[in-house]
């Protein structure tokens, strides 16, 4: 049923049939924080009314158990994020991983197939997205407020977390002095195939996120047209080639998944990760781009790459 669900969804798509009612241009008021949850002596919990998505959008943050001024990674999820928790702590051990580092880890909830953007129009399954208002406007003056931030922060992300990370350092290059991409393709419009099945697998309408195919929202959320703006960041990008690697050799019930659809993907991903940084060299923009010669799109290798990038993101930073 879902797959007959999914075809008539795109079939729709491909045919015109589906049109995107335009949502209200979001009106940015402060946003409200409900309450804070400490569920550790380094891990928060706060939930806050935004104004911008007329919803409450709940945010964890690793912390150092005391005070002091420090920088903060905004570290967003894939296309199917945690509703407790981020996939970040469920299911790597990025937790412990940053006890200790004067860092504050900034983990949103929810936000599926959202692609952390600000939607064109509401939808039907998904309501009103307007993340990239949230995580620009309404998340960081509460984040430096709550937990000392110094107004130095870094992004990144997974998958779709990794794409949403680097669209919102071209679009907003004067907040973000580091930004990484695991296993992520930057350029919106080698993605845009996969992005807008993604969207609609999930029950969502693609074109409520940017339009149709060739709209110029596209265009104006693509890194591979807005490149410039990354001069003088500090770029991380880690893929595979979805070849099966070390952890395929351990038995867990998502080894098939792992190889038969995460190997795919990653070797999609690995070739647009080439194209972009091709697109940086040509443009004489340094970045550090790990290939891998093994490895699927699966979270294991996200953990490893996490360590990996720590030193380059966390110098950026100053950690």
């Amino acid at each position: 049923m879902r797959r007959r669900l999914v075809a008539a969804a795109v079939l729709a798509i491909a045919a015109g049939l589906l049109y995107p009612v335009a949502a209200p241009p979001a009106t940015v008021h402060a946003a409200q924080v409900v309450r804070v949850d400490q569920l550790s002596a380094t891990r928060s919990a706060l939930f806050i009314d935004s104004a911008a998505m007329g919803r409450t959008i709940q945010v964890q943050v690793l912390h150092p158990a005391g005070g002091g001024a420090r920088p903060t990674y905004y570290l967003l999820d894939g296309l199917d994020p945690g509703a407790t928790q981020s996939t970040w702590t469920n299911a790597t051990d990025a937790e412990p991983f940053f006890q200790g580092k004067n860092v504050n880890v900034v983990l949103p909830l929810g936000g599926q197939a959202s692609y952390y953007t600000d939607w064109v129009a509401d939808d039907p399954r998904f309501g009103r997205y307007q993340w990239e208002t949230f995580l620009t406007q309404e998340l960081p003056p509460i984040v430096d407020d709550y937990f000392d931030g110094n107004g130095v922060n870094a992004i990144g992300g997974l998958s779709m977390g990794g794409i949403a990370a680097f669209v919102l350092a071209v679009r907003h290059p004067e907040m973000y002095r580091a930004v990484a991409g695991y296993s992520a393709c930057p350029d919106t419009t080698i993605a845009q195939g996969a992005m807008m099945f993604s969207v609609a697998n999930r029950g969502g309408n693609p074109l409520n996120m940017w339009g149709a195919p060739g709209a110029p929202a596209w265009t104006d959320h693509n890194p591979a047209v807005l490149t410039e703006a990354l001069r003088g960041k500090t770029i991380f990008l880690s893929t595979g080639t979805g070849l099966p690697g070390p952890h395929e050799l351990e038995i867990k019930p998502q080894l098939p998944e792992n190889i038969f659809f995460g190997g795919p993907i990653e070797f999609g991903v690995d070739s647009c990760v080439t194209a972009f940084e091709q697109r940086l060299r040509s443009l004489n923009i340094p970045a550090r781009v790990e290939h891998s010669p093994v490895g699927t799109h699966s979270w294991s290798y996200w953990q490893d790459t996490l360590h990996e990038s720590w030193p380059t993101i966390g110098g950026a930073l100053g950690v």
